[in-house]
């Protein structure tokens, strides 16, 4: 691009940064867990992205990308059984999900608030079988754009939940799995030494946003008619992603085991036919 691109975006948008910068640095690695040549070409043309946002380590695996690589391993497996479903990227941000995962046959909805939206068709088009969305992931306004494309549905949140109130949150889930039973749902949950993690960490870094609540304990969700397929730590990757990683990453994941911070964590579930009463 000749000119760079400007980062205009509400606070918590901007936390994009966080795992676009990730993905990119992981990306030149000489043995990466996931290659994501989209994420070098954006950060390249972003002008002056927040530096607190967007530091990071150049050595070891990144936490955040381990969790995008664990997503990706499930949303593969969702389209080795539905190769004509439909995947929705509830918070998309900046991520190239789609072009990590695009089977040719698949149909895709990336989610996000006007301003991210704005910013993301700077980078990425709108197709026959993939479409960008300004929409709240809170409400149902996007219901109806889902439900006429080809089922089953996969819908994915990577660090997006945690920030927003609990029981707006719970109450969209639960308006999910009502409109669309039988469809695979992908989260990630932490815990409480977690989130008060993530806040020294914000303080440190001068950020403004700030988790809202932990995410929730899998179990947790069978209120809003989730059932818990899978539940893992980061540091305990799906066997297919496990064998996949660069051998210095396998050693590595029984040490990150024991210096993260406990409580990071990634659920599938399956929706209901509806809700518990």
């Amino acid at each position: 691009m000749d000119q760079l691109i400007p980062v205009e975006l509400g606070t918590v948008q901007e936390t994009l940064l966080i795992t676009l910068a990730g993905r990119a640095r992981e990306s030149v690695k000489p043995k990466p867990i996931l290659v994501d040549p989209k994420a070098v070409e954006i950060m390249a043309a972003l002008d002056n992205p927040s530096a607190s946002l967007t530091r990071g380590s150049r050595r070891g695996p990144e936490p955040t990308v381990l969790r995008t690589a664990i997503l990706d391993t499930w949303v593969r497996e969702f389209l080795a059984a539905h190769p004509d479903g439909t995947v929705v990227e509830i918070g998309t941000g900046l991520n190239a999900r789609f072009e990590r995962v695009d089977n040719g046959r698949v149909h895709w909805l990336d989610l996000d608030l006007a301003d991210t939206i704005a910013l993301r068709r700077h980078f990425f088009t709108d197709t026959e079988r993939r479409r960008m969305v300004a929409a709240s992931a809170l409400d149902d306004s996007w219901f109806d754009l889902v439900a006429a494309l080809p089922g089953p549905y996969c819908f994915v949140a990577e660090g997006v939940l945690l920030y927003l109130p609990e029981a707006e949150v719970r109450a969209a889930l639960t308006a999910v799995a009502a409109r669309f039973p039988d469809a695979t749902v992908l989260f990630d949950h932490y815990s409480a030494d977690m989130m008060r993690h993530q806040h020294r960490m914000a303080d440190k870094g001068a950020m403004d946003a700030r988790w809202a609540w932990t995410g929730g304990e899998p179990e947790s969700f069978a209120a809003q008619g989730l059932r818990v397929t899978d539940s893992r730590a980061i540091t305990d990757p799906p066997p297919a992603l496990r064998r996949s990683l660069p051998r210095g990453y396998r050693v590595l994941l029984p040490v990150l085991h024991r210096v993260l911070p406990k409580g990071f964590g990634l659920a599938r579930f399956r929706t209901d036919s509806a809700p518990p009463a």
